[in-house]
């Protein structure tokens, strides 16, 4: 799935026309994956089950190193422009929804079925709908309140 998504990607952005389009439209269905072709996917990026029921945004950021589980969700939110973008080694769980203008930062975790809507630092883990910290970077527990 995803060389699949890297070979269209690249006639993408040499401008082909119709070929792109109609490889993402076969992508989609046999693999069961959202994911157009202007979605910049960095190297050694890891989708579960090849994909299966994961959106992604057309202008989308996903960074060296990430996981992404199924189900996952890295969309827009009405009234937004900006996108979420992924920075290396984040992993994102089973079912996770990540919304918005968001920046999920280098190592960090967010766990199944997290909504995230607000900038996940780096190193840190992230639970529950919306998602809040649970673990601070280096290790260190999260303060409550």
């Amino acid at each position: 799935m995803l060389k699949f998504f890297r070979f269209y990607a690249w006639l993408h952005r040499l401008g082909v026309p119709v070929l792109p389009k109609l490889c993402y439209l076969i992508n989609r269905i046999v693999f069961a994956v959202v994911l157009p072709p202007s979605v910049k996917v960095g190297h050694g990026v890891v989708f579960a089950y090849q994909g299966l029921g994961v959106i992604v945004h057309a202008r989308a950021v996903i960074g060296d190193r990430v996981y992404v589980g199924p189900q996952v969700i890295i969309g827009g939110r009405s009234g937004e422009q900006e996108v979420p973008i992924i920075e290396e080694g984040a992993i994102l769980g089973a079912g996770s929804r990540i919304l918005g203008p968001v920046r999920i930062g280098k190592g960090a975790t967010v766990a199944a079925a997290a909504l995230v809507i607000k900038d996940v630092a780096s190193g840190e883990t992230v639970a529950g709908v919306p998602a809040k910290t649970i673990r601070a970077t280096r290790g260190e527990r999260a303060m409550p309140g």
